[in-house]
């Protein structure tokens, strides 16, 4: 029975820290399209970082990459900036390559 609960543990460990990592790859991901964004807005530094992490924090509205999207488009739009959901969802796909290379250097 030994056996059974030191795989059953070792399952659960494993699940729990890929979801970690999907959190934190999703996360970085937005952080990238934030500074992508704010570079098209004309942010620099604080601001940049500022509307990164507001970017960030547009993912906990509704499950998928929508509500992200939503932010972004209608940000771009009131400095008059078109861009398509398709086109940042596009730049989305795209971030989400270089979140997970980054989070895989950093975990070694």
């Amino acid at each position: 029975m030994t056996t059974f609960n030191d795989r059953e543990k070792g399952f659960e460990a494993k699940f729990s820290h890929d979801q970690d990592l999907q959190f934190r790859v999703r996360m970085r991901r937005n952080k990238l399209a934030g500074l992508w964004a704010a570079e098209l807005l004309g942010l620099e530094g604080k601001a940049a970082q500022t509307y990164a992490k507001a970017c960030c924090e547009a993912d906990f509205e509704v499950p998928g990459d929508q509500d992200v999207i939503d932010k972004i488009r209608g940000d771009l739009t009131a400095k008059g900036i078109d861009r398509s959901d398709h086109l940042i969802q596009a730049e989305l796909d795209r971030l989400m390559i270089v979140a997970k290379e980054e989070i895989a250097a950093e975990e070694g």
